[in-house]
């Protein structure tokens, strides 16, 4: 019963066989290699974007960073909600990435900004001019921390609001393969259709051993993200393995097979636990987080079972009156089976 994280779950075969293909003989490295041209290819022809330039690193923070950097100079400020990873869970790394930027937290319900909130946070920016931080860039997190997902409409709708101060738009899409396959959006409809400029597209959390792509809807930013990302130390050497991997994942839509599979455990656990008298729902279950809240008890039968999943927040205890409501996060990945699911709901009924 694994529902820490979705990065808790083992490779796909289909990714370590192509990590082993790819180990055979020589390639050129930094990106230059064979596989990186199909990858590039394969991106540009999945979001209907032809000139979009391409790039990989090994980490959600450094893609989220990286992007930011080119978006945000080091006096002005990234608008994001309060629950964003960017702001929660990347320990100052955009902050630091862009040389000093500030983040500009804004409110919204399940960890969605509304683009009411959003205007309001972005007008009251810069107001006394070269005292304050200036208006920088809105980041959007796809599907979000609380296991919500943005339509196309919702994201539409936070780019024009940034469009009509001359803001670009970066989407942190480490979830992003779930948050489409909810939607029913296309993956152009979801990012530079509805105004986004750049996304961190993720790998990592659907199943890869370590790789997300940054697509640069906007070329002319390319130049500038290679030199911070070699600056940074995120240009990889052997580039053929981070290559290899999102070859794979992109390769006859696993992307897509992956994450609805993750959703569809999600929803199962969710339905399950909304179903049971003594357990409620705290967010939406739209991608493949649920969040939910259940007697302490049953969280001692669950953890003496061996489930493995975050009470939410981490500092909750165990301790205490059994009867008591404990929230919690759980996770499922592309390999959660639906055994494991009836396994857990078993134990939060008492079974």
């Amino acid at each position: 019963m694994h529902f820490a994280s979705d990065n808790t779950s083992p490779v796909p075969p289909q990714i370590l066989d192509a990590l082993i293909a790819a180990n055979h003989g020589y390639a050129m490295p930094y990106g230059t290699d064979a596989i990186m041209a199909e990858v590039r290819t394969m991106i540009r022809e999945i979001f209907e974007a032809p000139e979009a330039e391409v790039y990989l690193v090994a980490t959600g923070s450094a893609a989220n960073a990286l992007a930011l950097s080119v978006l945000c100079p080091p006096w002005a400020t990234v608008f994001c909600h309060r629950n964003a990873h960017i702001e929660e869970d990347e320990c100052g790394a955009p902050e630091f990435f862009t040389g000093g930027a500030k983040l500009t937290l804004v409110e919204g319900a399940d960890a969605k900004m509304t683009p009411e909130a959003l205007r309001v946070s972005i007008a009251h920016a810069a107001r006394a001019g070269v005292h304050n931080v200036q208006r920088g860039a809105v980041s959007i997190t796809n599907a979000t921390e609380q296991g919500t997902v943005y339509s196309a409409a919702e994201v539409s709708a936070l780019a024009d609001v940034a469009a009509d101060y001359g803001l670009p738009v970066h989407m942190d899409g480490a979830r992003f393969a779930n948050a489409l396959m909810r939607s029913g959006a296309s993956p152009a409809e979801m990012t530079w259709k509805a105004g986004i400029d750049i996304l961190s597209f993720g790998g990592t959390k659907n199943g890869c051993m370590g790789v997300e792509a940054v697509v640069l809807f906007d070329p002319a930013h390319a130049w500038e993200f290679e030199l911070r990302r070699k600056r940074g130390g995120h240009l990889f050497s052997k580039h053929r393995y981070l290559s290899a991997q999102m070859a794979a994942y992109l390769k006859d839509g696993l992307w897509l097979k992956l994450a609805a599979r993750a959703n569809d455990a999600a929803t199962r656990l969710s339905e399950g636990l909304a179903a049971h008298d003594s357990a409620r729902l705290l967010h939406p279950t739209e991608a493949n987080a649920v969040f939910a809240a259940f007697p302490r008890e049953a969280h001692r039968r669950a953890h003496a079972a061996g489930a493995q999943y975050y009470l939410w927040p981490m500092d909750c205890s165990l301790d205490g009156p059994g009867d008591e409501l404990l929230s919690a996060r759980l996770v499922c990945s592309w390999c959660t089976t639906d055994e494991e699911v009836d396994a857990l709901l078993a134990i939060v009924r008492g079974d």
